[in-house]
């Protein structure tokens, strides 16, 4: 069995006591196009403080797309560089898990987890968690945020739907999942690719119960959303 991997020195998670009145969630990035919008995401969890913990699982065919698309490749300090930290600079609260291990902490419902999001999502682990394969790491613990009646946002990443795909995500939205398809808005007039990737990411923390300082809000006075 594969062992997990960790983005710094700190021991396995599952041996580090849980603080109850922080966030503990799951970050699933999968093979689809936007990246960016996975690392805005890193980003952010990173720096939001009610976030203890952070459960990453890359799949392979995400660590080719994250090379592409970012120009990070390979497993090695991939966290580190995904935060654009200075190598060395391990985060405290991000742990890098294989993709093959289903033996890893967040594969139990037994292990406190919050929410799971998993981004983007593509249209085979879309599948595989509609069907409840649970081969890989990312479909178990998609499996184990539905059977625990946990949130699961998947945030799926294709264009045109087939009919298969159109089935896939009702029967994961009646299973209890959440399809939150990656889909930039236009109404808060970003400036960037950055911006729109920035708006998407707080507006699936929100859903998730962790809305950010700053966030746009349609009709409140931009003042008015600043932290004071």
């Amino acid at each position: 069995m594969a062992r997990s991997m960790t983005s710094s020195s700190a021991s396995d998670p599952s041996t580090r006591p849980t603080d109850p009145a922080r966030t503990t969630l799951t970050l699933a990035i999968t093979g689809a196009s936007g990246s960016i919008f996975a690392v805005e995401m890193l980003r952010t969890l990173e720096s939001d403080q009610r976030v203890g913990r952070v459960l990453l699982v890359v799949s392979p065919s995400a660590l080719r797309v994250l090379a592409e698309e970012t120009g990070a490749s390979g497993r090695n300090s991939l966290v580190e560089r995904l935060l654009g930290s200075e190598p060395g600079h391990a985060s405290g609260k991000i742990t890098l898990l294989a993709h093959e291990d289903i033996g890893a902490p967040i594969a139990s419902g037994s292990y406190p987890v919050d929410a799971m999001v998993v981004l983007p999502c593509s249209m085979g682990t879309l599948a595989g968690i509609a069907h409840g394969m649970a081969g890989n790491l990312i479909e178990r613990a998609a499996d184990v945020c539905l059977k625990e009646r946990r949130r699961l946002v998947l945030c799926v990443r294709e264009t045109p739907f087939n009919l298969i795909h159109l089935r896939n995500m009702v029967a994961v939205t009646e299973a209890g999942a959440t399809v939150f398809p990656l889909i930039p808005t236009f109404y808060n007039h970003p400036q960037s690719v950055d911006d729109m990737a920035r708006n998407y990411v707080h507006r699936v923390l929100q859903h998730i119960g962790l809305p950010q300082p700053g966030a746009f809000a349609w009709g409140v006075p931009r003042a008015a959303e600043e932290p004071l």
